[in-house]
């Protein structure tokens, strides 16, 4: 029986860039986010308080440093960071990354999770920070798009491998048979040539080529030979907690409303899919908890009655269900996704509680 690693999706989205300066607003972090949240229903909590209210930057060392450990310390394997290549020219929020390559001495493996997609102004709900004003007017007014996707052809290709090649070439960042580990997110048939390509290029560079695992998304088709990854609470479907029919009577009024739903219902879901499951290719993923509402507002989604006990017993069958059918890892959102409420790390109210459980899991083994 293999041994089911546990890795943690890791965002970068916590120290200062230009870009996020412009989009959002000057000095803008995910924290920003976070601290401006509200509580939007009955025993809604928010904001959510990191522990002794550490607001970290990631682009200090020791604060990358101070994760890699506490990561390390309560059982997790390693982390799955969230990289942003959106084109030749814009590569962003890589702070965290080359940390942990420059310091040797940080004992934590690693892989890379491509969010292939152009950035949106959608992604905030401040008033006066849903656009770029220092962009494009014609662009991004009507397009709402402020940094484009673009995937190219093999120059491209190869410049973004060769920007990917020194961490690769990392003994800590992950390898499957001597394959580097890379997750993206969305799958297209270019895409699928891209892989070919860098291959070739793995291959070139005294790998045995390079291992993608694809998220897996019903509507784009990806082919059945590929890894697939379950992101969840996603995959396995929102589940509402308030009954339909009054989520269609405010959608028909249009009143704003946050959609609850049930962590025990997700969670069911999640073990039920885990077990049916026969494709070998694929890899299971679980999550701590969801509140999107720093981000989305009133329009939000917000996981409900989640706790570190429940998170134990789900994450633990998981784990086992993992193990019996020789996977070789759970992918946890996430380590630190405040803006989301899908976090492992210590907050004011459950304080280790989380990860402590993580602990207890691995322990148990």
């Amino acid at each position: 029986m293999i041994k089911t690693r546990i890795f943690a999706m890791y965002l970068p989205q916590f120290h200062e860039i230009k870009e996020n300066s412009e989009f959002w607003g000057e000095g803008f972090t995910d924290w920003v986010s976070v601290k401006k949240s509200t509580s939007l229903f009955k025993k809604h909590i928010q904001p959510k308080v990191p522990l002794d209210n550490f607001y970290y930057d990631l682009s200090k060392d020791e604060d990358v440093i101070w994760q890699c450990k506490l990561a390390k310390q309560y059982g997790i394997d390693g982390f799955g960071i969230y990289h942003y290549w959106f084109n030749n020219d814009k590569n962003l929020l890589t702070r965290p990354s080359e940390i942990i390559l420059t310091h040797p001495e940080i004992d934590i493996n690693y892989f890379f999770a491509w969010d292939n997609a152009s950035w949106k102004r959608t992604w905030s709900k401040f008033d006066g920070n849903d656009w770029a004003p220092n962009q494009d007017a014609s662009s991004t007014n009507e397009t709402g798009i402020l940094i484009p996707y673009i995937l190219g052809t093999e120059n491209e290709w190869e410049k973004h491998f060769s920007w990917l090649l020194k961490f690769f070439k990392d003994d800590r960042y992950e390898k499957r048979n001597n394959k580097p580990v890379f997750v993206i997110y969305n799958y297209s048939p270019d895409i699928e040539k891209m892989h070919e390509y860098w291959n070739f290029l793995a291959k070139n560079n005294g790998f045995e080529g390079i291992d993608i695992i694809y998220k897996h998304d019903k509507s784009r088709k990806i082919p059945r030979n590929n890894y697939v990854y379950y992101y969840e609470p996603l995959n396995s479907g929102w589940t509402g907690l308030y009954h339909k029919s009054i989520q269609k009577i405010k959608k028909t009024l249009k009143l704003p409303f946050v959609k609850k739903y049930s962590y025990d219902r997700i969670w069911r879901k999640i073990i039920s899919n885990a077990k049916k499951e026969k494709n070998q290719n694929s890899i299971f993923g679980a999550f701590v908890n969801y509140d999107d509402t720093p981000r989305r507002g009133i329009l939000g989604r917000c996981v409900v009655n989640g706790t570190p006990q429940k998170f134990y017993n789900y994450l633990k069958e998981l784990y086992y269900i993992s193990q019996y059918k020789n996977k070789d890892y759970i992918f946890v959102t996430a380590w630190n996704e405040w803006g989301e409420g899908a976090y492992l790390e210590p907050d004011n109210i459950n304080k280790y509680g989380f990860l402590e459980k993580i602990k207890k899991i691995k322990d148990e083994r």
